[in-house]
């Protein structure tokens, strides 16, 4: 067997590859991820409900922003902070709104690049580089107004200011990779997960006691720094108490990622006589428990308290893509050398069903976006509109003009100085004495039966609707349902309820 990995060691060494190169293996990831995170990137004028929370509260002054995360979305603060920055700067839009993600996950490609590049050399780091942007999750998440391709870039940025300290220790070096960990980590507090996982890197290099001693200095300056943010969201924890417990899918799905990456890592342990990367550390070492440690824990604490969701790991895939990288790399001599590049291209071919359906409204729970547009095609001026739950406020919040001159019955007051993401309702019974001098009204209502979240507004509203009015139109759109209401022979007469096509007033 041709010994790949000794003929790279010896014309670049793992440990300290030759500096000009970087560029060569960097670069291309990053223009597929740039490429592949702009193809589609307003999916269709399509806007759903966590970005559009981002769009509404991002707009906010600093201060309402501080009086809005001590109370709510907390976990997202320093993000809300970045992205109220990048609207002072570019014309608010869809664009503008998914351009930091898209940025994140170009970055991140990179970055996993010369991360495969330190620990196996740069055929390794390219293909790991390109896989990154391929994962459909990854794509998924390069697209949406959320902090989750920024904490990707995060995290493997500090994986690669953890090799260059493991190789030269340095106060300096150490003070950098705390500083961009907990600065990941303030951007989401799950980040701290990939910090453990790098600890697990670290304890399997079995570096000095001294190297190991500032690591955990390390550590412990992370945790006391992230320690407000985790204080004053465990106080929030409501937030995500919709959340169920992980289904039978989710688990598999986690436990196949770990299957593939642990059989990618049995294909790419290095050969007898190789020297080990910088520090000590393995790309196996490395990569492993990022992949596995950050869902391993979420899963097992959700079979206590749910909190598993995938885009709070998905810079897990980074993880996997350093092993998918360096497998074929490591086996080069069997399957082709560098011609395995043309792995990326077929994989993108086979997932283009997915990809295509990754840039539609489909993709999303809701589309805020065409609700919006129907409340324009069904209300009047001096009409009154319902949000059930509230939550669906966001439509009005992100899309002003299409409510224009519709009459909110149940807000008490504007919801940017109210320090909710939703705004405080009124009683029922003033919602209801509200319904009672309106003749036509609109609700933009989740898709489904029943009350939406059983509060006592919505039941009152619901109460009003059916006993004192009829549905003269009715309109669904993913995850929504605008209905339009009148008194008993009062329904305009081209009521048809038609999906709405014309593009809303204003674009996000």
């Amino acid at each position: 067997m041709i010994d790949v990995q000794g003929q790279q060691a010896r014309s670049a060494p793992v440990g300290a590859p030759a500096r000009g190169r970087w560029a060569a293996v960097a670069l291309p990831p990053a223009a597929l991820a740039l490429g592949l995170g702009l193809w589609g990137i307003r999916r269709d004028d399509s806007l759903w409900g966590d970005e559009a929370v981002t769009y509404q509260v991002a707009h906010r002054s600093p201060g309402q922003l501080w009086q809005l995360v001590q109370h709510v979305d907390a976990v997202h603060g320093l993000y809300y902070l970045l992205m109220h920055a990048v609207f002072g700067l570019l014309p608010s839009g869809l664009v503008a709104l998914r351009l930091p993600s898209v940025l994140g996950v170009a970055l991140a490609a990179a970055g996993v690049a010369l991360l495969g590049r330190r620990l196996a050399g740069p055929r390794a780091g390219l293909l790991a580089g390109l896989a990154f942007p391929v994962f459909p999750a990854v794509q998924q998440y390069a697209q949406e107004g959320r902090s989750y391709g920024l904490v990707c870039a995060g995290v493997v940025a500090s994986g690669l200011l953890l090799l260059r300290a493991l190789d030269r220790p340095g106060t300096g070096r150490w003070a950098g990779y705390a500083a961009v960990s907990l600065l990941t980590c303030w951007l989401h507090e799950f980040a701290v997960l990939a910090v453990l996982a790098q600890g697990v890197t670290v304890l399997a290099a079995r570096p000095p006691r001294r190297v190991a001693a500032c690591w955990a200095v390390a550590l412990g300056a992370v945790l006391a720094g992230l320690a407000p943010l985790l204080w004053l969201s465990s106080g929030q924890s409501k937030q995500v108490a919709w959340i169920t417990f992980p289904g039978t899918g989710t688990v598999l799905f986690a436990a196949g990622t770990a299957l593939v990456g642990g059989l990618c890592a049995v294909a790419c342990r290095r050969a007898p006589g190789t020297p080990p990367g910088p520090g000590g550390v393995s790309l196996p070492g490395f990569a492993l428990p990022l992949l596995v440690l950050p869902q391993a824990a979420l899963l097992l604490v959700s079979l206590v308290d749910p909190v598993y969701l995938d885009r709070y790991v998905v810079f897990e895939y980074a993880g996997l893509a350093l092993l998918v990288g360096a497998a074929p790399a490591r086996l080069g001599g069997r399957i082709g050398g560098w011609p395995v590049l043309l792995a990326v291209p077929a994989a993108l071919l086979l997932l283009l069903p997915t990809e295509l359906h990754l840039r539609t409204p489909q993709a999303r729970p809701d589309d805020l976006a065409a609700a919006a547009r129907a409340v324009r095609q069904l209300g009047a001026p001096g009409d009154g509109v319902l949000f059930l739950p509230s939550a669906r406020r966001e439509s009005a919040l992100v899309y002003p003009a299409d409510y224009a001159g519709l009459w909110d019955l149940a807000l008490s007051a504007p919801v940017a100085s109210s320090g909710t993401l939703g705004g405080v309702e009124l009683p029922p019974a003033t919602i209801t004495a509200r319904m009672d001098r309106l003749t036509r009204i609109v609700t933009v209502r989740t898709a489904g039966s029943g009350v939406p979240e059983g509060t006592r507004q919505d039941a009152a509203m619901l109460r009003v609707l059916a006993a004192d009015f009829r549905v003269c139109a009715r309109v669904p759109v993913r995850g929504l349902v605008v209905t339009s209401y009148a008194r008993p022979g009062d329904c305009p007469a081209d009521s048809t309820g038609t999906p709405p096509n014309a593009r809303s007033s204003r674009d996000a």
